[in-house]
């Protein structure tokens, strides 16, 4: 029996099937963690995320930006692209299906037996383990009750972007989105900054990588994806996994169960 993590698939069916095959995937035994989005840009979203569902219990997902995204435009919050995969999902006659079964997933996942947490963007450099989860709780209760889509039109934007405790419930919930889901950099205070996407060091002097600032949950693994210009990352506590499978470069599988994770990568087309 197997964990393992894989990066951002966003669409990319086929190479996820090479890559199962690669690492000899068996759904009865083995375990699959998926860092977020699985869905848009590439060209297969409505069959990766038709077959992740379809392993059931074998999969552990966290939402990434994209999803959140398809979430949204199923609801008419947000507007999706004629010529965009996910309008694959979005006409589809299981369309409300798919995006219930998104709406349950959660935005950040802590196994204590194998201790790794895993989350699509970032942790905010104030939160520590049990704040991280109850920042994700709140958010993921919205997302799952009857009263979603009005939550999701006030969930967008990028402000507040700096933590502090007197937030309140809406503001409380639009930075913890945008960590967990969107974050990539920021200053010395955590304050995020979402302009900047390119490879780590060529960044404004003031930005710092999310997980380069002191923070809260340095003790904690964390597994996570979103920044493909980042690439592959295994140093100290952290394991960053989008390998931009969606640009023509590697989708990776991290078996995580390991006393050091284990790297495979399939090569995208």
């Amino acid at each position: 029996m197997a964990t393992y993590a894989i990066g951002d698939i966003q669409g990319c069916h086929d190479a996820l099937q090479g890559l199962l095959e690669k690492i000899a995937f068996e759904p009865s035994q083995d375990k699959l963690w998926f860092v977020g989005d699985l869905v848009n840009r590439g060209p297969q979203s409505l069959e990766s995320i038709q077959f992740i569902r379809s392993l059931g219990n074998a999969v552990q997902c966290v939402l990434g930006n994209h999803d959140v995204h398809l979430i949204a435009c199923h609801a008419g919050v947000q507007t999706c692209k004629p010529n965009s995969s996910l309008q694959q999902i979005l006409r589809h006659k299981q369309a409300e299906d798919i995006v219930d079964w998104l709406r349950q997933q959660p935005l950040f996942y802590f196994d204590s037996q194998l201790n790794w947490a895993m989350v699509h963007a970032g942790l905010l450099p104030q939160w520590d383990l049990t704040l991280a989860q109850q920042c994700a709780s709140e958010v993921e209760s919205h997302l799952r009750s009857d009263h979603y889509v009005d939550f999701l039109k006030v969930a967008y934007g990028d402000e507040p972007a700096l933590w502090n405790e007197q937030l309140d419930s809406e503001q409380r919930c639009r930075i913890s989105l945008n960590a967990f889901t969107r974050m990539r950099v920021c200053d010395q205070q955590g304050r995020m900054n979402f302009s900047y996407k390119g490879p780590l060091g060529k960044q404004p002097e003031n930005l710092h990588a999310w997980f380069d600032v002191a923070r809260k949950s340095s003790q904690l693994r964390i597994v996570f994806g979103h920044w493909s210009a980042l690439g592959l990352q295994l140093k100290d506590n952290l394991l960053a996994i989008d390998t931009g499978c969606l640009w023509g470069q590697q989708l990776t599988a991290a078996q995580i169960d390991t006393k050091t994770p284990i790297i495979h990568q399939y090569q995208c087309a």
